[in-house]
């Protein structure tokens, strides 16, 4: 079996955020805020950055699990160097001994993980927003997780209306901002190595007050200094590219939880799609 990865610090800041004191819980969104880089300045300038005291600080490290601030800054410096990864440095030292069996393990343990380090009221919380029928939905992912994205907006269309797919090139994003608003909600799918592109138009969205929700990796994609919401995942296996499993294991458990939540909506909606199907002639059916 795969051996168990330590969640990240982002992972367990959110995992936390619930137990921490006000003081506390001021200190880890300082952290969220610019994630990591915050937390590697030193303990009294983090703490003067966010507001609270040095110990402080060091009282919320140690509820992540951290012996000291220097364990802690060590922590951030790996995931530093992790996101910096490139497929060519992903992909030097994998054996193909059996690699089937090896990046199925992986990807076991990625699900596995990535359930385990999902805050459940985070989760419940989108699941709320998206089934949320009056306010528009908008979906975008990076270069590998677009596909994603498609795959989502294709079976949300099903259950709700106004989901809208951003297409075209990231020139015309902009243009497509022009009629949304603060009921607007954009969900957008980012991994290492992170889209410029998709940070810009999550800044952009929230300016113009949309809620932007964000599925990402365990290490946190800079659009999450924006994002209301977030849902990461984990994505390493032995391979030069990452794995979208955890993303995909994700957005169906979100998808099955908003058919739930909508109910007979939903069901009336899937409904009137198979009688369309029906009555389409036998060359032209839909799906």
């Amino acid at each position: 079996m795969s051996a168990t990865i330590a969640p990240s610090v982002a992972e367990r800041v959110r995992r936390e955020l619930a137990n921490f004191t006000p003081n506390e819980k001021r200190a880890a969104q300082r952290l969220l805020a610019d994630y990591p880089v915050a937390g590697l300045d030193t303990v009294a300038a983090f703490g003067k950055a966010a507001g609270v005291s040095a110990p402080t600080v060091l009282r919320m490290i140690a509820k992540l699990g951290f012996g000291s601030f220097g364990e802690f800054q060590k922590a951030l410096r790996a995931e530093l160097v992790a996101q910096r990864e490139t497929p060519l440095m992903k992909g030097s030292d994998f054996s193909t001994s059996d690699q089937l069996h090896r990046f199925a393990e992986a990807t076991i343990a990625n699900l596995r993980e990535s359930i385990a380090n999902v805050p459940r009221g985070e989760f419940e919380a989108l699941v709320r927003l998206l089934a949320d029928r009056n306010r528009p939905v908008h979906v975008l992912g990076g270069r590998f997780t677009d596909a994603i994205a498609d795959y989502m907006v294709a079976h949300l269309r099903v259950l709700r209306p106004q989901v809208r797919r951003i297409t075209g090139q990231r020139f015309g994003w902009l243009d497509q901002l022009l009629d949304v608003g603060r009921r607007d909600v954009f969900v957008l799918f980012d991994i290492r190595r992170y889209s410029e592109d998709l940070a810009d138009l999550a800044r952009a969205a929230t300016q113009r007050g949309a809620t932007v929700t964000l599925f990402t990796d365990q290490w946190l994609s800079p659009i999450s200094r924006v994002a209301k919401h977030v849902l990461p995942a984990r994505v390493v296996v032995p391979s030069m590219w990452d794995s979208s499993a955890g993303l995909v294991l994700l957005v169906e458990a979100l998808l099955s939880a908003i058919a739930a939540e909508l109910g007979a909506t939903a069901r009336d909606r899937l409904t009137t799609i198979e009688r369309m199907r029906v009555a389409a002639p036998p060359d032209k059916q839909i799906g």
